[in-house]
């Protein structure tokens, strides 16, 4: 599916998001009437600082004057690998537009992801992977790391990763593995209304802290992760 289709199977009822330079910002209407923000990266664009401040601006405004819920859509390259971004501090600015998507969430304003093309690295990290809950299209192809990169920061061969990436979802880039590890929660028919979909899902919206260790658990993703997290949240208890 295109963009173009994506939108209008989303909102039948007409939106108002407009794609600059591969950054989207605007909102919608949902069918129950309720306004939804919409925010997102598209073309495969790399997210750098002049996106990634629009994007945390565009909600940092919506949040002082708006209600409903948040989509981010996703089609994009990795975080922009340029002097100029890294010396303005890149880092920071994908980690200031992830706490704006976790600080809306948790005051009353639900996100939703929906990574319909590529995403990599901090894109994929400060966009899809800071919402409540991420939705993966048909199609698409997520990569928090893609394995030549891996293999240079692990110093493991190439085939050495591939072979591990048959039996473990975390050495492994694809919508399937992302999914396996709990991380996409669900996939999307494109063959069926996404409007249908979408309020589907904001009818039944997780509750509470973060869910993906327990799910990459119950999908043998991730085995440790969820018993890991406990122990963390015990330990922090108990240093209160």
């Amino acid at each position: 599916m295109t963009l173009d289709d994506i939108l209008a199977s989303l909102f039948p009822d007409g939106h108002e998001i407009k794609n600059d330079k591969g950054v989207l910002l605007g909102s919608a209407t949902l069918r129950r009437g309720d306004k939804m923000l919409v925010l997102g990266v598209a073309d495969r664009t790399a997210l750098g600082v002049d996106e990634a401040i629009r994007l945390s601006g565009h909600l940092l405004a919506s949040i002082g004057r708006d209600s409903g819920p948040i989509l981010v859509l996703v089609d994009s390259d990795s975080q922009r690998m340029s002097k100029r971004d890294e010396l303005l501090g890149l880092n920071e600015f994908l980690a200031h537009l992830a706490k704006v998507l976790i600080h809306a969430d948790m005051n009353g304003r639900p996100t939703i992801g929906l990574l319909y093309g590529h995403s990599a690295a901090g894109a994929l990290l400060a966009t899809g992977l800071a919402t409540r809950v991420l939705v993966g299209l048909p199609g698409a192809h997520p990569a928090v790391m893609d394995l030549p990169s891996m293999a240079k920061v692990t110093k493991l061969s190439m085939e050495a990763l591939e072979e591990k990436a048959k039996s473990t979802p975390v050495f492994a880039p694809g919508l399937s593995n992302l999914m396996q590890m709990g991380a996409v929660h669900m996939t999307w028919s494109d063959a069926a209304s996404l409007a249908d979909q979408l309020e589907a899902l904001l009818a039944d919206m997780p509750a509470g802290r973060d869910q993906r260790d327990a799910l990459g658990k119950a999908r043998g993703g991730r085995l440790k992760a969820a018993d890991i997290a406990e122990r963390v949240r015990d330990l922090a208890l108990q240093a209160r």
